[in-house]
């Protein structure tokens, strides 16, 4: 049997879903799968009565998801908004599979989109042969959840250009969209809705119109408040990857996970954990998202070609190249760090040692 690479959510977690949809007694809108609580506790993690644990997909403020929640229910769209890494795709993804057991209705925001990857299109052999017709328009993402009644993900909505970002006002305002070809409209059934993700610090992004913004409930995405969420967050994500490769990965120390996030933590504020040492900010994404990435594909690199125990030399040469890839600058941040900070714990000794001597190579 194939494997696919990556499973859809409502795919992944399949069993969940029908888990909580059998204990799911609550009232629920038009054409939603789960009821609003069944949706908070697949998204936070729970357990039923059956013994069926509910593993939490966000792990953050419950008050975040419970605004998300309550956004799809009304008129509005929801706009999730963060820096790049906190888990403004994964929240969105797994909001659309819990509510319509569907993610793939997905719109990937860039510089080159054009307006009919919001609206429809057209299958171009029909409309020669027969001219604009019904059999020959092509719907979108949007268009097919506006008539199935289900949510349309939006993501990097930032990315697209903000002429044809504003197409999207008519269907989020009047829940329509008009085919001037056929002199005709595709009208929303309930249960239809749009969850955008931005960032608000890349480079490259389009500004939102003020029409535009005016139709979104916003919610900003934090980072992590505490090092221990956000130690978990990593810890986990990256066990679900390692285990998605069906390989015998060496397991991944509590410890190592936890002084990368550190690292990170302190580079990303500016300050030491303790509070009490000023450090040069990075301005690179260290992200948790960005700490996965590091981990997942050291453990890769360490399984394939490494017969020594795991540890910070696999680590090492992805967190250099995460911090000075855009902009060199960065390199002497990570060194002054490593010389002021790292250097003076004990307990990083075996990363002080391998930062050093990696400087040295570089």
């Amino acid at each position: 049997m194939k494997k696919i690479i990556r499973p859809h959510a409502e795919q992944a977690f399949a069993h969940e879903l029908e888990a909580l949809s059998r204990f799911d007694k609550k009232d629920k809108p038009a054409n939603w799968k789960l009821s609003p609580w069944a949706v908070l506790n697949y998204i936070l993690g729970t357990s039923l009565e059956d013994g069926t644990v509910i593993t939490p997909k966000y792990i953050g403020d419950k008050k975040i998801v419970e605004i998300a929640i309550a956004s799809l229910l009304s008129d509005r769209a929801l706009l999730l908004i963060g820096i790049p890494g906190t888990a403004k795709s994964w929240l969105s993804e797994h909001l659309a599979a819990a509510i319509s057991n569907d993610s793939t209705l997905l719109v990937q925001g860039t510089s080159g989109i054009g307006e009919d990857s919001l609206r429809y299109g057209w299958n171009y052999a029909q409309l020669i042969a027969h001219g604009p017709s019904k059999q020959a328009l092509v719907a979108g993402p949007v268009m097919k959840a506006m008539l199935e009644g289900k949510l349309v993900r939006i993501e990097e909505l930032t990315r697209i250009p903000t002429e044809i970002q504003d197409a999207m006002i008519t269907i989020l305002s009047e829940k329509i969209i008009p085919i001037g070809e056929l002199n005709e409209e595709i009208q929303a059934i309930q249960g239809f809705n749009v969850i955008a993700t931005a960032n608000d610090r890349d480079k490259g992004i389009y500004p939102l119109s003020s029409a535009l913004q005016r139709r979104f409930n916003t919610v900003n995405m934090p980072l992590p408040e505490s090092i221990e969420d956000e130690v978990r967050i990593v810890h986990d994500r990256v066990i679900q990857l390692g285990q998605q490769m069906h390989v015998s990965m060496d397991l991944l120390k509590d410890s190592l996970t936890k002084k990368l996030v550190l690292i990170f933590r302190e580079l990303r504020e500016g300050y030491s954990i303790d509070k009490k040492q000023k450090i040069k900010a990075s301005q690179a994404g260290l992200s948790p998202a960005e700490a996965i990435s590091i981990l997942h594909h050291a453990r890769i690199h360490h399984h394939y070609f490494s017969d020594k125990s795991f540890g910070p030399a696999d680590i090492v040469p992805g967190l250099f190249q995460s911090i000075v890839r855009q902009d060199a600058d960065e390199k002497t941040i990570l060194q002054e760090y490593t010389e002021t900070v790292i250097k003076k714990r004990s307990e990083f000794k075996d990363w002080y040692e391998v930062l050093h001597t990696y400087f040295k190579e570089k």
